[in-house]
């Protein structure tokens, strides 16, 4: 899942991002209004989590301005502010969550996983393939009811395949929804990370498999009966 991370303080944004890229969310970072605003117009972000103190254009208006457009995209807003009035209005403006600063790291993914199960009206929350089952806010797979263990990034490549199961999705679009946009490496680093899955789902007999579209990338399928 792809997060844009909209905060000015430098050790905070950097600290956040190193979390959440750990636990195997691909997060683009944002330190103002402006270019926050700008990057979420362009992005599929699968939630946004914005200060509210920000240069250029504070989180309220970033917040406005993107549920003025219809961009449903959910919302955690950050502040250093206290008090009811404040988060009446960060709600009022369009935030889905609210988090005062100093928060809990726990406590800021767990309110995110809530987002992104409420936030996925035109995604469904958990993906089934055949005998394949991932839940991509959980972050578990299965494989007839069998956990199939995967690092971060193969998890991003098998959810990114199985949203588009039975199409060719190009390498560079899964590039785009696994890695963060400063990635500046080879695309074909996704076909490592397809060969690697390959390989587990064949030791677990998965009733799928995913195939190579010359001149394309690659496409999740049933195995033929």
């Amino acid at each position: 899942m792809r997060l844009l991370l909209v905060e000015d303080e430098e050790r905070l944004a950097k600290s956040l991002g190193q979390g959440l890229r750990a636990e195997g969310y691909a997060v683009d970072l944002a330190a103002d209004g402006r270019y926050g605003l700008e990057r979420a117009r362009e992005g599929d972000y699968d939630a946004v989590v914005l200060d509210l103190m920000l240069p250029g254009l504070n989180g309220f208006r970033v917040c406005q301005e993107l549920r003025r457009e219809g961009n449903p995209v959910p919302i955690l807003m950050l502040t250093a502010k206290n008090g009811e009035y404040d988060e009446a209005e960060a709600l009022d403006y369009g935030a889905d969550d609210f988090l005062s600063k100093p928060f809990s790291y726990v406590v800021l993914t767990a309110r995110l996983r809530a987002l992104l199960r409420r936030g996925g009206a035109t995604r469904p929350t958990v993906l089934d393939v055949e005998d394949l089952r991932i839940d991509p806010v959980a972050r578990r797979c299965t494989v007839a009811g069998r956990e199939l263990r995967l690092t971060s990034k193969e998890f991003g490549v098998l959810e990114c395949l199985a949203r588009r199961a039975g199409q060719a999705v190009p390498k560079t679009e899964i590039l785009d929804s696994v890695w963060d946009s400063a990635f500046r490496g080879d695309v074909n680093i996704v076909e490592v990370y397809v060969g690697a899955l390959r390989r587990k789902l064949d030791r677990t007999g998965a009733r799928c498999a995913i195939e190579t579209v010359r001149g394309i990338g690659y496409r999740l399928v049933p195995h033929a009966s």
